[in-house]
């Protein structure tokens, strides 16, 4: 089992660090992730300029190539080539905070995992609820075990078609942990406000803040799942289609 590591969070982050050290005790690890942090970067696919990739090494040593393009990047490039051995499987993560609700369309963790189902590959997100207060940088040594072991019993199965699984894990001890919890997306409640700032020249500039995002907990969703300690996975399908409002717009009298 030849398995693609990637990430959004930069070649250096630690999650990445833990993560290919588990994986690599039970599979053929190839390890190709941005220079850069690209976390809310979304679905991107650089063709303006030209893309690089250099060989690194992660902390502990282990190669590792990485690219001045994008998550989606990375991913595309290892499978169209860049990559000459055969790739039966994309994780993508571990991702320091949540991916849930719509995040989906912001994520760089998740839409790396979808750019390898795009391609026919399975692809697999992988984020750890370590949102805290503490300033506390989040331990990912349980969550990157934890990983290896649902990744093994996943691969058990024949992971369907045009399906990317995200999986959200609850910052807690393995001991505290319930189950895994089979979820739908909830709905995020985003609290972004627009900061207007002048530059000496007078000229305006803004960044986007506010208040960190939260969750409608509904049974059944990510966010009840993480919040009541069981770790989340929720099958995402490339197929956006809003089927049950066909028949709707249909009736609708359009005329051209």
């Amino acid at each position: 089992m030849h398995v693609l590591l990637t990430n959004d969070d930069g070649i250096d982050a630690p999650g990445l660090l833990k993560l290919a050290q588990a994986l690599k005790t039970e599979y053929r690890i190839t390890i190709l992730a941005p220079e850069r942090n690209w976390s809310a970067g979304g679905h991107v696919k650089t063709l303006h300029r030209p893309i690089r990739v250099r060989s690194t090494k992660l902390a502990d040593g282990t190669p590792a190539l990485t690219s001045d393009g994008a998550p989606s990047d990375c991913v595309a490039m290892a499978l169209l080539g860049l990559i000459e051995d055969p790739i039966d499987l994309v994780v993508s993560g571990i991702n320091p905070h949540a991916n849930l609700g719509q995040d989906m369309t912001y994520s760089g963790t998740v839409t790396a995992a979808m750019e390898a189902v795009i391609a026919g590959v399975p692809g697999i997100a992988l984020s750890l609820d370590s949102a805290n207060d503490d300033g506390e940088p989040p331990d990912f040594t349980h969550a990157a075990a934890l990983s290896v072991l649902l990744i093994k019993q996943l691969l058990v199965h024949e992971l369907p078609n045009g399906v990317v699984l995200n999986i959200n894990i609850p910052n807690r001890r393995r001991e505290e942990i319930r189950d895994v919890a089979i979820t739908s997306l909830g709905s995020r409640v985003y609290r972004d406000t627009l900061v207007k700032r002048t530059d000496p020249s007078g000229r305006p500039y803004y960044w986007i803040g506010g208040d960190p995002p939260t969750g409608i907990t509904e049974v059944g969703t990510d966010f009840w799942a993480l919040e009541q300690g069981f770790v989340s996975i929720t099958p995402l399908s490339l197929d956006l289609t809003a089927r049950n409002q066909l028949a709707i717009l249909e009736a609708w009298d359009f005329e051209i």
